[in-house]
């Protein structure tokens, strides 16, 4: 593997570097004496995000939007590599406006692809979904093996690997795919309608309140702390993947959990803050449209091909975040 030394001084641009995963990612390259430009036009990303990173000399901000090509052609001169965090995410946000989703997922990303190859970027590593295996119900998912998608979310998460992989062969730039699962940790969205369940539950309960459970609490995810997400993006943005030609990979941490135990979970981290959290019990809602009962990644060839190694247990995630959630809420 490429040392980290070898890093110091070159520049990378993150996409939606002031979201949640993006400013987590801004934040540790800066560990490593690199030059980051961080391009968000904070629609969901949050300036106090990266409020603490707005002195360090190392670190860029300019505020633009992905379905601009020419604010994408910009942003990717003179960059050696590209971390696309940049996108709307969620599935009900989708379902509710497909046109939308389109247009930033799907043409924004294939803006900031063709303008990281017209700029000659070395590698493109980008956001990718694990609603890309849709309806397929094989356990654990494996990158080669995935189903049809339910969402139009999921249909822009693919329709960017199928990009990424032609661009790849037709023009020769290296682009690497992260299939995400259930991302959660510090910064992440608590407000709005499309918050997802971790930060969801946390305020609610912090709050006194019953969390809602979409269905009976049976459904189950590989819920993946973003310090796992952070280390998968360094592990690629190291690696020589060239010579693969699958350049998809699973980031997770290959467990499932159900959303019942997920609040039981953060309820018993929470009730060590405040006692009486611990007697609050959830209530139950209809099942989300678009939503699988189960997922849950292979992560195999991470660890084959990358060294990967998960650094934080779904347990130890939850207390962490809870910890960071409990301090923010509370000033």
């Amino acid at each position: 593997m490429t040392s980290i030394k070898n890093l110091a001084g070159k520049k990378i641009l993150v996409t939606g570097g002031a979201g949640f995963i993006g400013s987590n990612l801004c934040e540790e390259l800066l560990e490593f004496k690199v030059e980051v430009i961080c391009l968000d036009n904070f629609s969901t990303g949050k300036k106090q995000n990266i409020q603490h990173l707005l002195k360090n000399k190392n670190f860029k901000l300019v505020e633009g939007d992905i379905v601009d090509y020419k604010t994408c052609l910009d942003s990717t001169k003179e960059i050696d590599y590209v971390l696309h965090q940049a996108a709307l995410g969620s599935v009900p946000r989708s379902i509710k406006n497909p046109l939308a989703t389109n247009e930033v997922n799907v043409g924004g990303f294939l803006n900031i692809l063709y303008a990281s190859t017209k700029n000659s970027v070395k590698k493109f590593i980008y956001a990718a979904s694990s609603s890309s295996y849709g309806d397929s119900k094989t356990l654990p998912k494996v990158e080669e093996n995935i189903g049809r998608p339910l969402s139009p979310y999921a249909i822009s998460k693919y329709t960017n690997e199928l990009y990424a992989d032609l661009f790849n062969k037709i023009y020769g730039i290296e682009t690497i795919g992260l299939r995400y699962f259930n991302v959660f940790g510090k910064r992440q969205d608590v407000n709005g309608p499309y918050a997802a369940v971790i930060p969801k539950f946390i305020s609610a309960l912090i709050d006194n309140k019953s969390p809602i459970i979409n269905g009976d609490g049976s459904y189950s995810r590989d819920f993946t702390h973003v310090d796992n997400v952070v280390q998968m993006n360094l592990l690629v943005l190291l690696k020589d993947l060239s010579k693969e030609s699958n350049r998809v990979f699973n980031t997770a941490i290959g467990e499932r959990t159900t959303i019942l135990e997920l609040f039981k979970k953060i309820r018993r981290s929470l009730g060590q803050f405040e006692i009486k959290i611990n007697k609050i019990e959830p209530e139950f809602g209809n099942i989300r449209e678009g939503d699988v009962p189960h997922s849950m990644a292979s992560i195999e060839k991470a660890v084959n091909i990358l060294g990967y190694n998960p650094k934080v247990s779904i347990d130890e995630g939850i207390d962490k975040t809870v910890e960071w959630f409990y301090s923010f809420i509370h000033g």
